[in-house]
C-alpha cells in the first residue's frame, strides 16, 4: 500500500511539474503584473493624497495672509501653490482669494493676472468660469471693454451661462451697443428661476433699457410656436 501510495504521489508530482512548466512563466508574468498594477495605483493613491493635503497646508496659508493682510507671506503661499500643485482644486481656490485680496488694496493688475491664471489653468471648469468672470469685471473697472467681451464670450458651465449673459449684456451696454445688450439680458432672464434675486437685477436692466422681460418671453414663445 505504500509503494501504491508513493507511486500516487509521484504521478502527482510529475502532473504538478509538468503544468509548471508549461504554465509556470505565464502565471508568474500575470501575477506580477496583477501585484505591480496594485503598487502603483496605491502608490498613486498615496501621491493624490499627499498632494491634496500640502496643497490644502497652502491654501490656507492664502487665506490666512489674506485675511490678515500680510502681502508677501500670501505672495509666497500662493507662488508655491502655483508652481507645486497647479492642478489642484486647491490652487484655483488661492487663486481667486489672492485676486480678491489684490482688488481690495487697489492692486487690479495683479488680480487680473491671478485671475486670468485660474481661467487658464485651473482643473475645476466651476473655478474657471467664476475667474473669467470676475477677470471681465476688473477690465471693465479698466475700461478694457474688448478684453472683457472675449472672457464673457466663451462657453460657460450651464450653471453660469445666464450670469456670464448678463456680465456681456454689461459691457455691451458700455460699448454703446445698446440692442445686443438687451438680447444678452434677456437670455440671462430666460435663463434664471423665478424668485431668484439675481433674475430681479436683470429685470431692472432691462426696464431701464425700456423693456419688459415679461412682454419678451411671451413674444419669443409665441415666434417658437408660429415658426413649428
Amino acid at each position: 500500500m505504500a509503494n501504491h501510495l508513493d507511486l500516487e504521489e509521484q504521478e502527482q508530482l510529475d502532473q504538478l511539474k509538468h503544468f509548471w512548466n508549461t504554465w509556470g512563466t505565464l502565471i508568474s508574468a500575470v501575477v506580477l503584473v496583477v501585484a505591480g498594477g496594485a503598487a502603483a495605483w496605491n502608490g498613486y493613491q498615496y501621491w493624490q493624497n499627499r498632494q491634496a493635503t500640502q496643497a490644502a497646508a497652502l491654501y490656507d496659508a492664502v487665506d490666512v495672509a489674506a485675511r490678515s493682510g500680510d502681502k508677501t507671506r500670501l505672495e509666497q503661499a500662493f507662488g508655491d501653490l502655483k508652481s507645486k500643485y497647479a492642478g489642484t482644486t486647491q490652487a484655483g481656490q488661492a487663486g481667486l482669494t489672492f485676486a480678491k485680496a489684490m482688488q481690495d488694496t487697489g492692486n487690479a493688475d495683479a488680480a487680473k493676472d491671478a485671475l486670468g491664471w485660474v481661467a487658464e489653468k485651473s482643473s475645476d471648469d466651476g473655478l474657471k468660469a467664476l475667474a473669467k468672470l470676475r477677470l471681465a469685471s476688473v477690465l471693465m473697472d479698466q475700461k478694457n471693454y474688448d478684453e472683457a467681451l472675449k472672457q464673457v464670450s466663451d462657453s460657460f458651465p450651464p450653471e453660469f451661462a445666464s450670469i456670464a449673459a448678463d456680465r456681456k449684456g454689461d459691457v455691451l451696454l458700455l460699448q454703446e451697443k445698446r440692442q445686443e445688450a438687451i438680447t444678452e439680458y434677456t437670455k440671462a432672464y430666460k435663463g434664471l428661476e423665478e424668485g431668484v434675486e439675481y433674475r430681479r437685477l436683470v429685470e431692472i436692466k432691462l426696464n431701464a433699457l425700456g423693456v419688459s422681460p415679461q412682454a419678451a418671453t411671451v413674444a419669443a414663445a409665441a415666434s417658437s410656436v408660429e415658426t413649428k
